[in-house]
């Protein structure tokens, strides 16, 4: 909308990504405020409210009156506000809402099931989660490939260049990443606000890469690849606009929490953005929190597969320091500020060329 008044009546103010993205921001972040006091009053009206898991330290049971689903009001508040403020015939801004879409209905309907059956392990089986997400990422990176005819290269942090052409090849890492990315987010939002805050981070991150990637000056003095994906910052900004508004919800102690329907889609998109700035390595930098829960999920698992030996108290790891009687606060904060911190080596990695 705001794009076509530029074109329209030439106002050309709106014509700037920076611009837009900040409307974009206030937006996503006024429209989440306002819902979300609503949506927690008609969750606890209808008893739509967190399921905790037998295997959950005792701590959280406390928190089994507080309503889930939250994503579903701030990935609402996101396209609304991308649909208001973004370039609807960009074909990455077009890429950007199918994947918000397609994974906020995996996770609602995952959530969903949850709640009408009072149970944290009924909703989608773990395979029919993963063949679902697998679909999804499949129509994402086939978009990518074959609608936006997305560049193919392999892109190595501190080297000018492409490392090489991945060309068909592209489809099944892009796949990889997005749902890597969509499971990992998921298994990091444990605690009140765990999650969110490192997805802000991120999405800072990726916002402040794709509008370099896609400003040609920019991207030439920073000798990074130049790909017209600019318009995409607008709907990061937007998310991290909602993210805030349900922050200020589902801090400690949370009133309100993502679910999958949240989570999810967050860490596909957070994928997405990986691909469309060629950052799919730097990921792993900026999203390091969502990095180390999942390995501690592996190593678990592995180790008491191979050893019937533990390596944690309990996973994913923020588990594991409940265990030893952290405190919740601390635990939330000091991951936050890991997740900070590697973000801002992760930009400044960008010079290094």
């Amino acid at each position: 909308m705001l794009f076509w008044l530029h074109e329209i009546f030439h106002i050309n103010l709106l014509g700037y990504i920076t611009i837009r993205a900040g409307i974009a921001f206030f937006l996503a972040l006024i429209i989440s405020l306002y819902l979300f006091p609503k949506f927690i009053r008609w969750a606890q009206r209808t008893s739509s409210v967190q399921p905790i898991n037998d295997w959950a330290p005792d701590r959280h049971q406390e928190k089994a009156s507080t309503p889930t689903m939250g994503g579903i009001v701030f990935i609402g508040a996101t396209i609304i506000a991308t649909l208001i403020s973004v370039n609807l015939t960009n074909a990455y801004a077009l890429g950007a809402l199918i994947t918000l879409v397609l994974f906020m209905s995996i996770g609602f309907w995952d959530d969903f099931a949850k709640i009408k059956k009072s149970e944290n392990l009924a909703g989608f089986k773990a395979r029919t989660k993963l063949l679902l997400q697998i679909v999804s990422a499949f129509i994402v990176a086939c978009f990518l490939c074959y609608v936006a005819d997305f560049n193919t290269d392999l892109y190595v942090p501190f080297l000018k260049k492409p490392v090489l052409d991945m060309g068909m090849f592209a489809v099944a890492l892009w796949m990889l990443v997005i749902i890597a990315t969509s499971n990992a987010v998921n298994l990091t939002d444990g605690l009140d606000g765990l999650a969110t805050v490192p997805s802000i981070a991120a999405l800072v991150s990726f916002s402040i890469i794709i509008y370099i990637t896609g400003n040609v000056k920019l991207s030439s003095y920073l000798l990074m690849p130049n790909f017209a994906v600019s318009e995409v910052a607008i709907i990061a900004s937007a998310l991290i606009g909602a993210l805030c508004g349900f922050l200020w919800y589902n801090c400690h102690p949370a009133e309100v929490f993502m679910g999958d329907s949240g989570s999810l889609t967050v860490g596909a998109f957070l994928g997405y953005l990986a691909i469309i700035s060629k950052s799919e390595i730097l990921l792993l930098l900026i999203g390091s929190i969502f990095v180390i829960e999942t390995l501690s999920v592996i190593l678990q698992v592995s180790s008491f597969k191979l050893r019937k030996k533990r390596v944690f108290l309990m996973a994913p790891i923020h588990h594991h320091f409940e265990m030893k009687q952290w405190a919740e606060n601390k635990i939330i904060v000091r991951f936050w500020i890991i997740a900070i911190l590697s973000n801002v080596l992760a930009l400044i990695t960008l010079k290094i060329r």
